[in-house]
């Protein structure tokens, strides 16, 4: 078996410390987000090692988890446009909005952002 990045998967956190990134969904603890940052989106978040990055890039206010081990084979990953990501646990519904500046970065690189909310269904 290939050996595949995969994000921390938390086993004994109570709810209100797990945080989803605003991004991509992807639940993690804080202490994940602040050792290894967004395992999806790192490049864009910049959140490893930075606590008030952390917070205004995740949110403890989400609906629904679902575990996604096979990403590019899982409707479901489709379904939450989250086929091209590690394996991991995935918030349905974030609620909240990425910062400004990385949307204008987002925008500077051609990419649409669309909020995890499912207010922008397609």
């Amino acid at each position: 078996m290939a050996t595949d990045t995969i994000a921390s998967i938390p086993t004994q956190a109570r709810s209100k410390q797990l945080r989803a990134c605003l991004l991509c969904s992807i639940i993690q603890l804080p202490v994940d987000y602040r050792k290894h940052g967004c395992p999806n989106c790192e490049e864009i978040m910049q959140m490893k090692q930075n606590s008030e990055r952390i917070a205004s890039c995740t949110t403890t206010y989400f609906d629904g988890v679902i575990a996604v081990i096979d990403p590019e084979n899982s409707w479901v990953a489709r379904w939450q446009r989250t086929s091209k990501y590690v394996r991991g646990m995935y918030a349905v519904r974030v609620k909240g909005r990425i910062p400004e500046d990385v949307e204008a970065e987002l925008e500077s690189r051609g990419i649409k952002y669309r909020p995890r909310d499912q207010t922008d269904q397609d």
